[in-house]
């Protein structure tokens, strides 16, 4: 009998996978700041990278049945043209922690309307993570564009219903997502139409976005549904709290973005009340 994922690559795999979670970011900062080509290429560049990696995934495994459907497709597509919108304006670590901080709050927030009830402890969480993105996006000289915000939020809004669907969905986790990649293909097609007057692409635009579909969220996606194998629910939700940390990082050293002090108050609060909610035991209905 084959023994279990060893504690040491569990570790190994969960450090891989967000550091991909990461490389999104900055890849698409990269892109956007630094090369010619636009939002709407690059979310088509990344999603079809993406669903040919996945779709050869899916095809090694015994049954190479794609899963998914088309809800959480256009869930997916919403994240990835907004995310890509986003960040032609925002920092990669602000706009990654608008993201995680949003998907986090929509998935809390749908619990609560469920009937889920959370305790004091982790009540105060969610009071100071909501603190910390109003510190965040409050006016002021560091404050991020209002526009390129709205836009991060909505990616995370999408993001998070995105996961919320996949915990219902049928078939495996990289079946389903896969399915939904190759789905999202021709919304990001129409996007590009619509957005024709405005195309731009060159070679290096291009290879960071396909970097970005195939490998930050390809093989990136397949490396986390691994790592999951050994993750408590709680453990793999507290773990994604790195990623904003990782992107500002890899923001300041490959892009030389700025570490505001507000910036690092709305990390530390964020996270930090986040943190407090989804690792303190919650209340049944």
């Amino acid at each position: 009998m084959s023994a279990g994922p060893t504690p040491g690559r569990i570790a190994a795999l969960t450090a891989a996978a967000m550091l991909a979670f990461a490389a999104n970011s900055v890849l698409n900062r990269l892109a956007l700041a630094d090369t010619a080509i636009d939002a709407a290429s690059f979310t088509l560049v990344r999603i079809a990278a993406g669903a040919l990696v996945l779709w050869a995934l899916v095809r090694r495994q015994q049954d190479g049945r794609l899963a998914g459907d088309w809800a959480g497709a256009a869930a997916l597509f919403v994240y990835a043209a907004a995310f890509s919108y986003a960040y032609r304006e925002l920092s990669a670590g602000t706009g990654a922690l608008l993201l995680f901080g949003t998907v986090q709050v929509t998935m809390i927030g749908t619990g609560l309307l469920k009937g889920e009830r959370l305790r004091a402890l982790q009540t105060v969480g969610l009071l100071l993570a909501l603190a910390g993105l109003g510190v965040l996006l409050a006016p002021g000289v560091s404050a991020p564009p209002a526009e390129a915000a709205i836009l991060m939020a909505l990616a995370g809004i999408a993001w998070g219903v995105y996961s919320l669907r996949g915990r219902r969905a049928r078939g495996t986790p990289l079946a389903m997502t896969a399915g939904n990649f190759v789905r999202a293909v021709p919304m990001a097609i129409g996007l590009s139409m619509i957005a024709a007057a405005d195309a731009r692409i060159d070679a290096l635009g291009f290879v960071y976005a396909a970097l970005s579909g195939a490998l930050a969220s390809g093989v990136g996606y397949a490396i986390w549904y691994s790592a999951l194998r050994g993750l408590t629910a709680t453990q793999a939700a507290s773990v994604q709290l790195s990623v904003p940390v990782i992107a500002a990082i890899g923001g300041a050293l490959l892009l030389s973005e700025a570490l505001t002090l507000r910036l690092l108050l709305a990390s530390v609060a964020t996270l930090g009340g986040i943190a407090l909610v989804v690792t303190t035991r919650r209340n049944r209905p």
